[in-house]
């Protein structure tokens, strides 16, 4: 998965047989007001004929422009909606454990956190399974709202045994990465995980915290992480935006 950090020159489409000296133009014009951030990521472009105007070209010449703009993953279209600027993308390496932090950091971006809910609770029975605790034992839930440059782009539901992690309950968590707060403040390294990812579709609050219409394709990431001591530490539930995550891996084939 890429990002669209501002580049120091404008990574432009090739112009193809088709695109004139004006679609170039515009091409290039667009390119240069999304390096400068014109547009916040995920933010609707102004409409074709405003867009046309300001950048000194016809709506035929616009369009095409957005097109390869579109292949070049730095806009998309959204039927009876208009364009929109890409957002900055969270990707999983394969089979590397990364925060969110970390992802974000490593692609110049700023991740934030904003805390909905922090409360103590009795686990569930598939909780309790997963954690390898007693049915009932208590577990600290921790739901945030999770952004790149403050686009929000995930809302983080955390699952964590409380008996090893009530260093966690007063702890400020704005702006900060759970997984550096948990070996800090609780001696608890998390070393891996297992993961399974699924589409699904943003629910009322899901869609209200994204930004994004109510049934808006997300990606719904689970899991269950270890620490330093192959023990479960937290269950995890991340609901993404579908623009802004892709999951990598690396598959091999049996040779028989």
């Amino acid at each position: 998965m890429t990002t669209h950090d501002a580049p120091a020159s404008p990574a432009l489409p090739a112009p193809t047989a088709t695109a004139g000296p004006a679609v170039q133009i515009a091409c290039r014009a667009l390119g240069q007001l999304l390096d400068r951030r014109a547009w916040a990521p995920g933010s609707q472009l102004p409409g074709e004929r405003a867009l046309a105007e300001r950048v000194g070209v016809s709506r035929s010449s616009l369009r095409q422009a957005l097109a390869l703009l579109e292949a070049e993953g730095r806009v998309h279209s959204s039927p009876q909606r208009g364009w929109f600027v890409a957002t900055d993308m969270v990707s999983e390496p394969p089979s590397v454990l990364r925060s969110f932090t970390d992802i974000a950091r490593e692609r110049g971006l700023t991740a934030t956190a904003r805390l909905l809910r922090r409360h103590v609770r009795p686990a569930g029975y598939e909780e309790s399974a997963r954690l390898r605790i007693a049915p009932a034992t208590e577990v600290l839930e921790i739901v945030r709202v999770r952004g790149l440059d403050d686009v929000p782009v995930c809302v983080d539901t955390t699952v964590l045994v409380r008996s090893r992690t009530r260093a966690l309950e007063d702890v400020d968590l704005t702006d900060r990465s759970l997984f550096a707060e948990l070996e800090q403040r609780a001696g608890v390294r998390v070393m891996h995980s297992t993961y399974t990812v699924r589409a699904d579709g943003a629910q009322q609050e899901e869609a209200e915290l994204l930004r994004v219409p109510l049934g808006t394709p997300v990606l719904v990431g689970e899991e269950v992480t270890y620490d330093q001591n192959d023990t479960p530490v937290l269950l995890g539930r991340a609901v993404y935006r579908g623009d802004a995550y892709r999951l990598e891996a690396t598959l091999h084939r049996n040779s028989d």
